[in-house]
């Protein structure tokens, strides 16, 4: 069995923690090789499987990207959207019954679920592979992949880099995978820049640093360093919020306006979002080349997740 099948060969993605470099090297690889094939030849990977979409929380990216990428590869797809409404999930249905049904159906189930470690419910619950695509305040762990890659791209490494992460830092699931991630590698040094109420939770901050990632809270934008190499700007997330009240006091804590980059941006600087964005970056930005948010990443979302998705579920190298 070759080193490639070994590491993904079958298997479920459901955290960032299953990463290591070899690993990381191995899909940025593929993602590199279909990268530069066309169509004709990226149809052979997934040809005659079925992979079940199966989304519990709203999503317009990730689920189409991760459709897109089922349907590059020539595969097919069973895409259910707000199972809470239009399931049996509705007469009480429990998720483990929910993904043993889809087993039958398909090869593989991409999942998002706005339960922290329902992901790992539904692996333990099937003999097929399951792919994490968000599971509530926990992980991304693809969103993590397709920052780490899009970085990659620019900056040519994944190690001794300095970035600013705003934003939700205690409930954004893309940030705890991509603070793992990033941890796999030396020297990097990442600036936290939230409101004290969403800061990162004390023990992941405590773990992440034992990994050898570097953080430093911040409180003022004033306190970002000049020669940054990406700023990771999030939204505060309206729906972990029980008191309506409280988000509108914080959703716009940390706004990224031109004024702002133009004073600490550097010219190698890249602007990343995991998006949807709701005001906490100006428009006007979008037209900077620095910013990758709407374009870079959201390609490298759809290559990434077609290399995880070969890896996991073809036998072609």
């Amino acid at each position: 069995m070759s080193t490639t099948q070994t590491l993904f060969r079958g298997t479920s993605f459901i955290t960032a923690d299953q990463l290591d470099k070899k690993a990381i090297q191995i899909l940025f690889a593929r993602a590199r090789k279909l990268e530069k094939m066309p169509y004709s030849q990226t149809k052979k990977y997934l040809e005659g499987k079925v992979v079940t979409m199966l989304f519990f929380e709203p999503s317009s990216r990730t689920f189409s990207s991760f459709a897109t990428s089922v349907k590059k590869l020539g595969g097919m797809t069973i895409e259910y959207q707000n199972p809470l409404q239009t399931s049996s999930a509705v007469k009480g249905e429990t998720l483990e019954d929910t993904v043993r049904v889809f087993e039958n159906y398909s090869d593989a189930i991409v999942m998002r679920h706005f339960e922290k470690g329902a992901l790992a419910r539904a692996h333990a619950a099937v003999h097929i592979p399951v792919i994490n695509a968000g599971d509530g305040i926990g992980e991304h762990p693809t969103q993590a992949l397709l920052d780490s890659y899009t970085i990659f791209k620019k900056k040519k490494r994944l190690d001794h880099l300095k970035g600013v992460v705003v934003g939700d830092l205690l409930n954004g699931r893309t940030v705890h995978s991509l603070f793992k991630t990033l941890s796999l590698y030396a020297g990097n040094v990442l600036y936290l820049l939230s409101p004290k109420e969403l800061d990162l939770e004390k023990g992941f901050m405590a773990d992440m640093e034992k990994r050898g990632l570097r953080l430093i809270q911040i409180r003022d934008t004033k306190d970002i360093p000049g020669d940054c190499d990406f700023w990771y700007w999030t939204r505060v997330q309206k729906e972990r919020f029980t008191s309506k009240k409280r988000y509108e006091k914080l959703k716009h804590a940390f706004v990224l306006t031109k004024k702002l980059l133009d004073t600490k941006g550097n010219k190698g600087l890249i602007l990343l979002h995991p998006l949807p964005r709701v005001g906490e970056i100006e428009t006007v930005i979008d037209q900077d080349p620095r910013a990758l948010y709407l374009t870079g990443e959201v390609r490298s979302g759809l290559i990434i997740r077609m290399a995880l998705l070969s890896l996991i579920l073809s036998r072609h190298a």
